[in-house]
């Protein structure tokens, strides 16, 4: 049984998961929005809005916890410049949008997450 086992496998193991993750959230902070599928845009939504609420409180111990989870340019952007445009927004900083477009390999639903 599956009880309190949250998350998507996306097929990976443990480390290759984590770094794929990783590497969406660097993509989507660094691009503003970014075209992905759902179950993607949904796994790191809820990742992104707690580092978002991490950097709004604009400490150094919070600017250090960024950096040791995504790469330094993701980290200062979503430190020194998102943060401070959701300063007194108290949640709800990312959008998806349901695309109608499908892949054409596997027709996977395609969705665009951004921020509001």
């Amino acid at each position: 049984m599956r009880h309190q086992k949250k998350g998507r496998k996306f097929g990976k193991k443990r480390g290759p998961r984590k770094h794929f993750l990783k590497g969406l959230l660097n993509n989507l902070i660094l691009e503003d929005k970014i075209e992905t599928t759902l179950p993607r845009a949904k796994e790191i939504k809820s990742d992104l809005e707690k580092l978002v609420t991490l950097a709004k409180r604009q400490t150094l111990h919070s600017l250090r916890l960024l950096l040791s989870r995504l790469p330094e340019k993701a980290a200062f952007k979503l430190y020194y410049e998102t943060a401070l445009k959701y300063k007194n927004r108290r949640g709800g900083y990312l959008r998806i949008i349901k695309t109608a477009k499908t892949r054409k390999r596997d027709g996977t639903e395609l969705c665009r997450i951004e921020f509001v």
